[in-house]
């Protein structure tokens, strides 16, 4: 029996990187996890995470040696985490220079792993190695030219980022702190990317953006496949009822120059203050403050607030109260809170910019040209004005939405397109193609 006839008889078994892996946090650790868990369920899984992950992984009941090993670099990554704080990264602002400095303590944990690994690669024991994480198409990978030299195909992705600043958000850029954007494009000189590229049996891009930045001596070995997904069980909850006034719109996420919550009060203020619409702020972060002062000077009372950060586990509930997402975002790289309000059956409000704009259709809600400041502004106000006066649509393209997120954007949905790549590079059918971007249906 040749090796891929006994290879079609059992499960592929896949070596999985994910630096960043935690099923209690959010974001990208959450992110690794749940891509990694919805894997097991297709293939033989072994994971490899950082240190960081492992008593929450533990918890959840995966076995340590034999379902995962936790890497200890500590020792590489706290001494720049201090420095990127000197640079003043740090509390949600910065995310270049951390992800900067995170490449050179990565170098350490991808070290580690080739030690622990290279033997049982070498004898054969995985039959490819797929790395979830890190996201960023900046970082590198030292280990994709080694598993080609052992034999063994090695899986990138997904990658995401790289979002250009639209033109007239300059000052948003400098509030968060992202000084080296200017600079950005230095990371294709770092040791291993053009290696990493060039030894990976297959690349996933996460995002049309990422998918354009990919060389085109390269595009023949990469597919798109979505960076977000959504656990089905963590939104069991739908809205419901008939859609009455005051229109309820909610935004969620991290009070951060970029996600611009700003422009969101400042498009309602109107029909706020009319008693036509109420807004939702959910999240915290810098922009605090400034969100409070601006709602007194709009004199927008107790038709906006201001909850705070609200635990992810029972987001669902303080979603499902709500009529619309606004999410004015102006530099959004997946938007996986945009798929939860999806899931909620809100209807959703975006820009059509980045991540975003490739989970929204025309049939399951709205999109926002990039522009001005003051553009965006009428074009939001000009979108919930019309919800205002036709509420009778939101129901059923809200239910239009949650199918679509279910059709699409499950990771199970997501674990099943990944195997089919799996299958790709282990030579068992063509490279796959999933569409881009993902049709609607009925």
């Amino acid at each position: 029996m040749d090796p891929g006839e006994a290879r079609a008889r059992r499960r592929p078994r896949v070596l999985v990187i994910a630096e960043m892996a935690n099923p209690s946090w959010i974001s990208v650790p959450l992110e690794g996890w749940c891509h990694s868990r919805a894997l097991a369920s297709r293939v033989d899984v072994h994971l490899v995470t950082h240190v960081r992950n492992r008593e929450d992984i533990l918890r959840a009941g995966l076995r340590e040696g034999e379902e995962f090993v936790a890497i200890d670099t500590s020792s590489a990554s706290l001494p720049l985490e201090r420095i990127a704080r000197l640079f003043g990264a740090g509390q949600g602002l910065g995310w270049t220079t951390l992800t900067a400095l995170g490449v050179l303590a990565y170098y350490e944990f991808e070290r580690r792993v080739w030690s622990l690994y290279r033997d049982r690669l070498r004898n054969g024991e995985f039959d490819l190695v797929h790395r979830i994480t890190p996201l960023s198409p900046t970082t590198p990978s030292l280990i994709a030219s080694r598993c080609a030299k052992a034999g063994v195909p090695f899986v990138l992705g997904p990658l995401n980022g790289g979002v250009p600043w639209p033109r007239g958000f300059g000052r948003e850029r400098l509030r968060e702190r992202e000084f080296l954007t200017y600079v950005r494009e230095a990371y294709r000189l770092l040791p291993g990317y053009r290696t990493t590229r060039r030894h990976a049996s297959a690349i996933i891009a996460g995002s049309r953006d990422t998918r354009q930045q990919i060389a085109a001596r390269w595009q023949p070995k990469t597919v798109y496949i979505p960076e977000n997904g959504l656990d089905p069980s963590r939104f069991d909850r739908t809205v419901e009822g008939e859609v009455r006034l005051p229109l309820r719109v909610v935004f969620v996420g991290r009070l951060v120059p970029y996600k611009c919550p700003d422009i969101l009060l400042s498009a309602a203020a109107p029909l706020i203050r009319d008693g036509a619409v109420t807004v939702d702020v959910v999240g915290d972060g810098p922009l605090m403050a400034d969100l409070r002062a601006l709602a007194e000077r709009e004199r927008l009372g107790a038709g906006v607030s201001f909850p705070g950060w609200v635990d992810h586990r029972v987001l669902k509930d303080r979603l499902a109260r709500a009529h619309v997402f606004g999410f004015p975002s102006v530099r959004e790289f997946g938007g996986a809170v945009v798929l939860e309000a999806m899931a909620t059956g809100l209807v959703p409000v975006v820009m059509d910019y980045g991540g975003p704009a490739e989970l929204v259709s025309p049939r399951t809600g709205f999109t926002v040209p990039m522009g001005t400041r003051e553009q965006i502004v009428s074009a939001f106000r000009s979108i919930v004005e019309r919800l205002v006066a036709e509420p009778g649509c939101l129901r059923e393209m809200g239910m239009r939405a949650r199918r679509r997120v279910f059709r699409h954007f499950t990771w199970d949905a997501k674990a099943a397109q990944t195997a089919e790549v799996y299958r790709w590079v282990l030579g068992e059918r063509e490279r796959p193609d999933f569409g881009m971007p993902l049709p609607d249906f009925e």
